[in-house]
């Protein structure tokens, strides 16, 4: 199944109902909970997608292996959910530093290179002098 088509409401709440393997009050008990929010068709009929039922499915192993109430099951979809945004916010600074540190390394590239230019060393010594500083005579 095409990630697209997993959000895709498809299900009437019997249905999902059904493929939860819940009563269909309890999908409406999780919906007035805020736990699942089934799309409406034009007429108001809740419709559900795949992943809605996955998310019931979840919620339904919080409850039962979990022991968890239903205040612990929305504490724990919401600390998911906040760990999901940051995620997505570290993968953009990782992504942002990345930029950053090949900026450095080609700055850094670039005054080495100069260095080249400035500096010139002297047949039979060791020493190191500045290109700007020998003197013509």
């Amino acid at each position: 199944m095409v990630l697209s088509d997993r959000k895709k409401p498809l299900f009437m709440i019997s249905v999902a109902a059904e493929l939860a393997e819940m009563h269909p009050q309890t999908l409406r008990m999780y919906e007035r909970r805020g736990l699942v929010r089934p799309n409406r068709s034009t007429k108001q009929t809740r419709l559900y997608s795949m992943d809605d039922v996955e998310r019931l499915r979840y919620i339904q192993r919080l409850t039962t292996e979990g022991g968890l109430n239903l205040a612990g099951v929305e504490r724990v979809l919401q600390l998911e959910g906040l760990m999901e945004e940051l995620r997505e916010r570290i993968g953009a600074l990782e992504s942002e530093l990345e930029g950053l540190v090949a900026q450095a390394r080609d700055e850094v590239e670039e005054v080495h290179r100069s260095y080249r230019r400035e500096l010139v060393q002297l047949p039979g010594r060791a020493v190191v002098v500045r290109r700007t500083s020998l003197r013509r005579t």
